[in-house]
């Protein structure tokens, strides 16, 4: 079934000690201790550790970014507990091949062999594909092993997901990259051609993908250099890596929460940094000027009125000059609103009128402030009392105006923040002037 399987992980699933395999190839991991930046999984007290001391797996899948090791980890963990390994990849396999894949495990099983399947881009398999797992996972036909880039909690079975655990692979960080910059110096046995600055620039471009640096490890190995590449020199030999980002997966909804929470959280460096984390993946500029807006109106409120003026303008700005230019206006609207005082007054002021119209929707208002167009409403009533506030003593007349049976409500609360501290100072004012009014007319 080698043929079925995706080359899409730090290593190919079929063993090759070949001299002229890629260098990935030649690196491959010969046991869980060899695998980097895994320790929490793989260590002895991670999930995989104890499970290989332990002798007995259990179906698990494996959520990581590319280059992190997945079909490494699967396939030593066959070696690792004596089960036959056997690879496939959802985005080549269908249903076919899984019947054949399970009578066959049927028949090792008989033999007194267990199969451990990994399937890569497991979450490719569509909902009724992850339901036909369910059973031969059940009765132990085969102990499941997928990987998948994506959230399983959104693109996996919740049944398939109830049979599994969970086991998340970190990116690569700095120190397993450099490990696997020293290997692949000790296998070929020549440095790197670049400076210090240089590689530490190799390494952060990798973005934690594995693959990836050894790939471009091999280009520059490849290349005839008279004397080490610096950053800019490297940067003109190999291409560029494009950044990580599905927009409708969730990596977009990972970046677009960071977003709103840093500008929630005042922080404007941060805030910046995960737009342009956005905008240089291609994210949509409008969709993250409605974010934007949203933020405004949820976390800044009357606190700063302008905040929400500033995201109208930058939506304007961006209409009239499109990209690149019109980005500079959606990043002062978000250095704007990071900046800006913030009060959620107004947010939680709607969800608490909007709960109250709810239970108390039938209700009419005093008949005082009713409109009376026609004879019969001023009969009985309709607008009679009605003080009309322009005629009163400081434009306040101080009435009531909540349904006979209901009392009185405090909804917004505004905060001593920003422009709210003066509205809260009006209204303070108001109520006070009602009292008294109030008093006067007993």
């Amino acid at each position: 079934m080698a043929d079925l399987f995706s080359d899409t992980e730090l290593e190919d699933a079929q063993p090759s000690a070949a001299a002229n395999a890629p260098l990935a190839d030649r690196l491959r991991p010969q046991n869980l201790g060899e695998v980097v930046g895994q320790e929490h999984l793989t260590g002895p007290d991670g999930a995989i550790g104890r499970m290989v001391a332990a002798g007995k797996l259990s179906s698990m899948i494996l959520w990581g970014p590319p280059g992190t090791g997945k079909t490494s980890i699967a396939r030593l963990l066959a070696d690792a507990v004596g089960l036959r390994f056997v690879p496939i990849s959802a985005v080549f396999s269908g249903v076919a091949d899984l019947k054949k894949i399970f009578a066959e495990a049927k028949t090792a099983a008989r033999a007194g062999q267990r199969t451990l399947l990994f399937v890569d881009e497991i979450h490719r398999f569509n909902r009724a594909q992850q339901d036909g797992f369910l059973p031969y996972v059940e009765d132990g036909t085969v102990t499941l092993v997928g990987a998948t880039t994506e959230n399983p909690s959104f693109e996996l079975n919740a049944a398939l997901l109830s049979r599994c655990q969970v086991l998340i692979l970190r990116r690569l960080n700095e120190e397993a990259l450099d490990t696997l910059i020293q290997r692949a110096e000790a296998e070929t046995g020549r440095a790197i051609p670049l400076t210090k600055d240089a590689r530490d620039a190799l390494v952060a471009s990798a973005d934690g993908d594995g693959r990836f640096l050894l790939n471009q490890v091999e280009t520059l190995y490849d290349v005839d250099l008279d004397q080490p590449l610096d950053p800019a020199g490297m940067a003109a030999l190999l291409h560029r890596r494009v950044p990580v980002y599905d927009k409708d997966r969730e990596g977009h909804y990972n970046l677009i929460s960071a977003l709103h929470k840093t500008i929630r959280g005042s922080d404007p460096q941060a805030a910046l940094y995960y737009l342009a984390r956005m905008l240089v993946a291609g994210e949509e500029p409008l969709y993250v000027l409605r974010r934007l807006t949203r933020a405004a109106m949820e976390d800044i409120g009357l606190a700063d009125p302008q905040a929400l003026a500033q995201c109208l303008a930058a939506k304007d700005a961006y209409d009239f000059l499109g990209s690149p230019e019109g980005e500079l206006a959606i990043v002062q609207a978000c250095l704007y609103l990071a900046t800006a005082p913030k009060s959620n007054a107004a947010y939680m002021a709607q969800k608490s009128a909007y709960r109250s119209a709810r239970d108390t929707g039938s209700l009419m208002p005093p008949s005082h402030i009713l409109n009376a167009p026609t004879r019969l409403m001023k009969d009985i009533g309709y607008g009679k009392g009605y003080a009309y506030d322009h005629d009163a003593d400081q434009g306040f007349s101080g009435q009531d105006y909540w349904p006979e049976e209901m009392d009185a409500q405090t909804f917004y609360e505004p905060s001593e923040r920003g422009f709210e501290a003066r509205i809260a100072e009006r209204i303070a004012y108001w109520n006070e002037l009602r009292e008294k009014r109030m008093k006067d007319d007993e």
